[in-house]
C-alpha cells in the first residue's frame, strides 16, 4: 500500500506529492508482480506538487504515470486511509511517498500514526522517502520508545531543505528531529540516492531514492517469501 499525502498548501505555498516518489516505487512494485492500492489521508484526488512535474524534476516515471490509465484513476480515486484496518488486511508493506504536503497532514495524525504501529509490530515493512518519514515523529513503538529511536534512518536532509529555502517552513528540520529522537540518521551527498534498512523500516533520503527504496522494499519481501 501506498499512502500519500492529501495537503496542497503549507503555509500559503501550493504543495502537495512529490509524483517520483510514488510514481517510481509504484512502478518497481508492479512489475514485481505485487498488487499495489494508492491511499492517502482524505482519500479521492492526491494533490501534485507542481514543481515535480517541472523541467528538471519531471522523470520517466513521473511521465509515464501521467499517461497511464489505471495509475492516474487510481491517483484520483484514492482509498481514504481511516477506512482500512491494518490489523485485518495483511499488506506486505506501506510505502509512504513524500512531497512537502506531508509536513501538514503525516503530523499527528492518529489513523497514519496507527497504520505505521501496527504494521511495524506485525513484522511487516514500513518505508518511506524524503519528506515522508515526518509520519515516524509521532509514532512509538510496542514497547513505548520514539519509532526512530535506536534505528538506522534517513529522510530530507538539513541541507537539502535549506537547498529549496523551506526551511522557515516545515514545523521542523527532519534530520535534526530524528536525531533529537535517538536515531542513528544517515546521509549521502544531496541529491544523490540514499536507502538505509533497520529491521523492518526502510528509508530514503530524497526523490532521487525513491526507486532505491523500492527495489530494497522488494528485495526483502522476495526474501521472506523463498
Amino acid at each position: 500500500m501506498i499512502i500519500s499525502t492529501s495537503a496542497s498548501n503549507l503555509k500559503g505555498t501550493d504543495t502537495g506529492l512529490w509524483l517520483e516518489e510514488l510514481a517510481a516505487p509504484y512502478y518497481a512494485f508492479k512489475d514485481a508482480k505485487f498488487d499495489v492500492v494508492i491511499a492517502s489521508i482524505n482519500g479521492g484526488a492526491i494533490p501534485i506538487d507542481q514543481g515535480s512535474v517541472s523541467d528538471p524534476f519531471f522523470s520517466d516515471d513521473s511521465k509515464k504515470f501521467l499517461h497511464d490509465g489505471e495509475a492516474i484513476g487510481a491517483l484520483c480515486h484514492s482509498v481514504k486511509v481511516d477506512t482500512i484496518d491494518f490489523e485485518k488486511e495483511n499488506y506486505d508493506a506501506i510505502f509512504m511517498p513524500g512531497g512537502h504536503g506531508t509536513c501538514v497532514d503525516f503530523n499527528n495524525n492518529a489513523t497514519l500514526k496507527k497504520a505505521i504501529e501496527t504494521t511495524y509490530a506485525a513484522g511487516r515493512i514500513v518505508s518511506s522517502v524524503c519528506h515522508g518519514p515526518n509520519c515516524f515523529v509521532d509514532c512509538v513503538k510496542p514497547n513505548g520508545d520514539a519509532f526512530v529511536k535506536g534505528e538506522t534512518v534517513t529522510g530530507f536532509t538539513n541541507s537539502e531543505e535549506a537547498t529549496v529555502q523551506k526551511t522557515d517552513l516545515v514545523p521542523y528540520l527532519l534530520e535534526t528531529k530524528f536525531i533529537e529522537q535517538g536515531a542513528n540518521f544517515e546521509k549521502g551527498d544531496d541529491w544523490t540516492s540514499k536507502v538505509c534498512v533497520s529491521n523492518n523500516i526502510v528509508t530514503g533520503q530524497n526523490p532521487q531514492s525513491s526507486m532505491e527504496v523500492a527495489t530494497t522494499v522488494i528485495s526483502i519481501l522476495n526474501m521472506v517469501k523463498a
